[in-house]
């Protein structure tokens, strides 16, 4: 097509003939799409593949926004797993609130974990084999860095 007639096809004047060359030939294979996902509405396979990845190495964490008591089972059930959990109290009244941190605090003892009150009304309880890394190394503290006096 020369470029005369590509400007009169851009401006509308004449009719673009050269539109199949814009055409995608690729035609998805359905059966592959969900094939060994479980889940129809996963269309990306990595999805699948970093969650099955991570569950595979003890790389992950669970969280969980409890509406009530009932929903400390959830909670029960990720930290039985060897699940690190984070406890997100901040939807519950206060009362029950206190139930669910009491239950975390017998939970994390009786299986040897450990509960961090990470900020106001969320919880972090780590199972006996995760290590809690803070921000500070072992010689930050006193290292007198910003007293150069």
């Amino acid at each position: 097509m020369g470029s005369v007639r590509k400007a009169s096809a851009w401006l509308g004047l004449v009719d673009d003939n050269d539109d199949e060359r814009y055409y995608d030939r690729y035609e998805p294979d359905t059966d592959d799409a969900t094939e060994g996902h479980g889940n129809a509405w996963v269309t990306d396979p990595r999805v699948q593949v970093a969650s099955d990845t991570a569950e595979e190495g003890g790389r992950r964490i669970g969280t969980v926004t409890p509406d009530s008591f009932r929903d400390a089972r959830a909670i029960g059930e990720l930290f039985r797993d060897g699940v690190p959990v984070i406890v997100n109290l901040t939807a519950m009244e206060p009362g029950d609130a206190k139930r669910v941190v009491d239950f975390a605090a017998g939970l994390t003892f009786g299986l040897r974990g450990s509960i961090e009150r990470v900020a106001t009304r969320v919880f972090l309880l780590t199972p006996s084999h995760t290590e809690i890394v803070n921000g500070e190394g072992p010689g930050r503290r006193n290292d007198n860095f910003f007293n150069q006096s």
